[in-house]
């Protein structure tokens, strides 16, 4: 089938037998919690997928990973959404390397020989929250800082070797500090894991809680932003790739509806046509976003259309005969939950535009 070759074939370069693996498996299976599919794609070398060739890596670019992510959420939503969770820590590590901060390197590399997943600590579902809020307080240590607080939801919560969370660090005096981000091993002392996500979809993604109480993080595993307002460089080049890796895998998800459409011929030449189109539009918006790291445009809406056309045109007997078909179709609305949602972005975007900076 013509649709989703080049994505798949992207994925198999990078990622040997894991289109295959995931092709063979039963979506509903897939999509349980423990279902395996992050072991394997940990075991066929995922996580170093960002990593630079230079530190051991795969050295994926920014366009062929936005082909990997469409093409693994066209197999497993949870797989997709989970993993870009761990891609957008590691390439903020890389930004933070090319600009020579610290020990990020050394860091990258044990990811790439340990295939460590990262888990993602920063904004949560929560109305009205600042996308760079801090969802943990920290108290200056010596020579670190301790931090306590609840992540939920946090994928990659019973997988990850790593985290990375966003931390409010108290002043001097107490009061309000700086904003910091850190990495804590997972197997560090004062770590709690616990089940939080209820809904079946998206369940194999182990977005569930983990409670950091009074964990030492040292200095060498903490850097600091600009400041909590506004995005800082490497900030903001980590969420561009936050965005395109999240989108690519809705958009995936969403291909895998009118795959289903496609390959059976349901509806008309003209309604098959037409989902292909919005998708690949969609897609190749993408990709130039990729290819240029510049802003695009509103791609969520192209995915709940083509969602809610390829569920039409697929027909109430195929809404029954299987699980996918809503099981999809619940998965795919997810990603108007992650932030930033469009109505906040609104005000900053025009605030951008007028020629003020960027400020999510």
């Amino acid at each position: 089938m013509t649709l989703l070759r080049t994505e798949r074939e992207t994925l198999e370069r990078y990622l040997p037998g894991l289109d295959k693996y995931l092709r063979d498996t039963p979506l509903v299976d897939l999509e349980k919690p423990g279902a395996g599919a992050l072991e394997t794609f940990r075991e066929l070398g995922g996580p170093a997928l960002l990593v630079p060739a230079e530190y051991e890596g795969k050295g994926a670019s920014m366009l062929d990973a936005v082909r990997i992510q469409r093409a693994i959420g066209s197999r497993s939503p949870s797989l997709a959404v989970a993993t870009t969770m761990h891609h957008f820590s590691v390439a903020s590590l890389v930004e933070l390397t090319q600009a020579g901060n610290g020990f990020e390197w050394a860091m990258l590399m044990a990811i790439a020989e340990n295939s460590w997943l990262l888990s993602s600590g920063f904004a949560e579902g929560k109305p009205g929250q600042h996308i760079l809020s801090p969802t943990m307080r920290g108290i200056p240590a010596d020579g670190g800082i301790v931090v306590s607080g609840t992540k939920k939801p946090c994928s990659l919560t019973w997988s990850m070797n790593l985290m990375s969370a966003s931390v409010a660090v108290a002043g001097p005096d107490g009061g309000s500090g700086r904003t910091a981000v850190v990495l804590v091993p997972a197997d560090t002392e004062g770590i709690e894991r616990a089940p939080f996500w209820r809904s079946t979809a998206l369940a194999a993604a182990e977005s569930d809680q983990v409670t950091l109480n009074e964990v030492f993080v040292p200095d060498a595993l903490i850097f600091y932003p600009q400041d909590s307002e506004s995005m800082d460089p490497i900030q903001a080049r980590g969420f561009v790739w936050f965005e395109l890796l999240i989108c690519a895998s809705y958009l995936g998800a969403a291909t895998n509806l009118a795959e289903r459409v496609i390959e059976r011929g349901r509806g008309s030449e003209m309604d098959r046509a037409g989902l292909a189109i919005e998708l690949e539009s969609a897609a190749a918006a993408l990709e130039h976003v990729a290819i240029t790291a510049a802003h695009t445009n509103d791609n969520e809406r192209t995915i709940e259309r083509v969602v809610m056309s390829a569920t039409a045109v697929a027909g109430g007997m195929a809404f029954i005969e299987s699980p996918d078909i809503a099981y999809l179709l619940a998965a795919t609305r997810a990603l108007a939950f992650h932030p930033p949602s469009r109505e906040a972005a609104a005000a900053p975007l025009v605030r951008y535009l007028s020629g003020l900076p960027l400020m999510l």
